[in-house]
């Protein structure tokens, strides 16, 4: 199946409580059609009683998001846009945006 996000694509949040806000993508779970965006979707977490949490805690932390709910950004406009393929001379297929034609590069790191 080929997903539209990849690893280190920004994406913008199009829809639910965190709507409007833009990330880099951290990892992508293709089977349950999710990925974890640095700095949006974060949940409460309880944590049981460890070395480092003594007395326990409350730990704040990123949850996945549904790939429907999030866009990539355009590179060149900075705005939501959405993705053709394009496929090359040499066979190699390319994410295009649909409103500048700009290549879209995942820069994975």
């Amino acid at each position: 199946m080929s997903l539209r996000v990849r690893k280190g694509d920004k994406v913008l949040v199009l829809a639910g409580k965190d709507r409007g806000k833009t990330g880099k993508v951290l990892h992508v779970y293709p089977k349950k059609g999710r990925a974890l965006v640095e700095g949006i979707n974060f949940v409460k977490k309880h944590m049981r009683k460890s070395q480092q949490h003594p007395q326990g805690a409350v730990v704040s932390q990123e949850a996945t998001i549904h790939l429907s709910n999030v866009g990539l950004v355009d590179p060149v406009s900075g705005k939501f846009s959405r993705l053709r393929a394009l496929v090359a001379s040499d066979g190699s297929k390319q994410r295009i945006s649909s409103k500048n034609k700009a290549v879209i590069e995942a820069h994975e790191k």
